[in-house]
């Protein structure tokens, strides 16, 4: 027998209000719920129905009732079949989108550094609003469990986490519910440690997949803070002879290989930006943070991917470069790069 939409509704408020409180829940609690507008009388009706259906449990003597491993099943396969469903289509979308954002940025940099003949790199996008949006765990054999954790900007991250002992599905589908209740919306910093010893006492003796799973979120928000960085053209500073000293072309050929201090220089650009004109900075001679490119101007601007999104793109030449045209040709490309990422929303 397939539950209709007010016992569903009910049933799911019992659910919430049990992982909340941890106490039976009563009818009168369930009337409280502003989007129901049911009487006591007629919840007491629909709990009593969704007892003999086997979804509630009544412990004890208590007027209250708790959910049931059943009630539990159905609370995920069909309330939270709509988050589960995005988590897999963002997935797929997310490692198609990644590839095609990374070829499409080394296009951009080899563009640049062919329009103007000097040195270009763009970063990948990051992300600046890293907060939890979904995580689901999914029994792999009886002692590991997948983690699929998903964080705003929609990037998905897994990883699989050992129990010291047998785990079963029933006690999957719990913890499920329990860290998506206590975790959902949380950025890294408001995961306090009160609240990871409220979700350990509530885990029912699973307090390392707790821990393993909160360790899996830190590594995943964590590694949003990571930068690559493509680049293009660097062999076209060897042609300015200002830059031709061979001990300075080499400097210079090894900063744009091992790339560390460009990302030090993105992370400078990216606090810097202001957010007007796409955050163009110019660099020149000893203003440059690179000290391998004290004698190079640089000249970056700021692309966007949706709001909170964004990444850095750069052409480097000598102090005499041509300003006007490296602007011209950011400006250009920012655009161009606006209305990819809108068109492809």
């Amino acid at each position: 027998m397939n539950l209709d939409e007010r016992k569903t509704k009910i049933l799911n408020a019992i659910i919430q209000t049990y992982l909340e409180t941890g106490e039976p829940v009563g009818s009168r609690t369930i009337s409280k719920f502003t989007d129901l507008n049911l009487s006591s009388a007629t919840i007491r009706n629909e709990m009593a129905d969704l007892e003999e259906m086997g979804y509630i449990l009544q412990p004890h003597t208590s007027a209250g009732r708790i959910p049931s491993d059943k009630g539990y099943r159905f609370y995920v396969d069909n309330l939270m079949k709509d988050k589960i469903a995005q988590v897999d289509e963002m997935k797929e979308i997310m490692i198609e989108k990644a590839d095609k954002v990374d070829l499409l940025l080394k296009q951009v940099a080899k563009l640049l550094a062919t329009n103007t003949n000097y040195a270009s790199l763009i970063s990948t996008p990051q992300y600046k609003r890293n907060k939890l949006r979904f995580i689901q765990l999914s029994k792999v054999d009886d002692t590991q469990i997948l983690v699929v954790i998903m964080i705003e900007g929609n990037i998905i991250k897994n990883k699989l986490i050992n129990s010291d002992f047998p785990v079963e599905q029933e006690d999957v589908v719990k913890l499920n519910i329990l860290l998506n209740t206590f975790l959902q919306g949380l950025s890294l910093q408001e995961i306090n440690m009160e609240m990871i010893q409220r979700l350990k006492s509530q885990a029912e003796g699973h307090s390392k997949v707790i821990t393993d799973v909160i360790d899996a979120i830190g590594q995943a928000i964590q590694e949003e803070d990571d930068v690559e960085i493509y680049t293009s053209g660097a062999t076209n500073l060897l042609s300015y002879p200002e830059l031709g000293d061979r001990e300075q072309a080499k400097a210079l050929m090894s900063t744009f290989e091992e790339k560390q201090a460009l990302v030090n220089l993105i992370e400078e650009n990216t606090d810097k930006d202001g957010g007007d004109n796409h955050g163009i900075q110019v660099y020149i001679g000893a203003e440059s943070p690179v000290k391998t490119m004290k004698d190079c101007s640089i000249v970056t601007a700021t692309y966007e991917l949706e709001e909170g999104v964004q990444g850095t793109i750069g052409i480097v030449g000598p102090k005499r470069m041509d300003y006007q045209k490296v602007v011209n040709n950011l400006q250009i490309m920012m655009n161009q790069l606006d209305s990819i990422f809108k068109k492809n929303k």
